[in-house]
């Protein structure tokens, strides 16, 4: 009896971490939205509301670590609740970077709506390499609660759609800058934002890497999308 009541606060306390996890991830998405409207509107009052934001992510990441910290000297988990254990401490340090970035992108703005922004930059472009982006948090997150490893492998095999559009983007600000040197400085500045917007994507695929090593024990960073697949046949 007593042994079961103890597996029982046990799973308690990991449910708690997840949650709190799911909470975290939840604001870091209103941190996106709230970007991508400050970026598309260049609305500065949006943009200051992503920086507000940052401190209670980085809470949350100083709390559930904590939590995590307790419940592995407390409970001494092994196997499977181990590496839940594990891959909720490296998710909440993925979401911790992605509020940064997002952060990133809201000083950015501010930035360019003090300095003002040529009228042809291709501003618009950013919206889908955006929308892409949080999509993918948003599946990882989803996936992450649901520990489903096949939704994780499509985050997998949809990264690259991000680093498209990044590429895509480069390529023509390159064009501008040659064109018009005045728009180099401004140029400059969308370049942080499309970067920071590839980082969130990176982070997102992190999560959905972590999916697969809790079900399967296996570390996928570095192989190859063939074996991934391989690995959860």
């Amino acid at each position: 009896m007593g042994d079961k009541h103890i597996s029982s606060q046990f799973d308690a306390e990991l449910t708690v971490a997840t949650s709190r996890l799911m909470e975290m991830g939840g604001l870091v998405e209103s941190q996106m939205r709230a970007a991508m409207e400050a970026l598309k509107n260049f609305d500065t009052d949006r943009a200051h509301e992503v920086l507000r934001l940052e401190s209670e992510v980085n809470a949350f990441e100083v709390e559930i670590d904590r939590e995590i910290s307790s419940i592995i000297s407390r409970r001494q988990p092994t196997a499977r609740d181990l590496r839940l254990l594990v891959a909720i401490y490296k998710a909440t340090t993925n979401l911790e970077r992605a509020g940064d970035e997002v952060s990133r992108i809201a000083r950015m703005v501010l930035a360019l709506a003090h300095d003002g922004v040529p009228r042809p930059l291709p501003i618009a472009d950013l919206q889908l390499a955006f929308e892409l982006a949080m999509n993918q948090l948003r599946k990882a997150l989803d996936a992450f609660a649901r520990m489903d490893e096949r939704m994780a492998l499509e985050i997998l095999k949809e990264d690259d759609a991000i680093d498209v559009e990044f590429n895509g983007f480069m390529r023509k600000l390159v064009t501008y800058m040659m064109e018009d040197p005045r728009t180099i400085s401004a140029s400059l500045d969308l370049v942080f934002i499309a970067k920071a917007i590839e980082r969130v994507g990176d982070h997102a695929k992190n999560l959905a890497e972590q999916i697969i090593f809790i079900t399967r024990g296996t570390d996928i960073r570095h192989v190859s999308l063939e074996q991934v697949e391989n690995a959860v046949r």
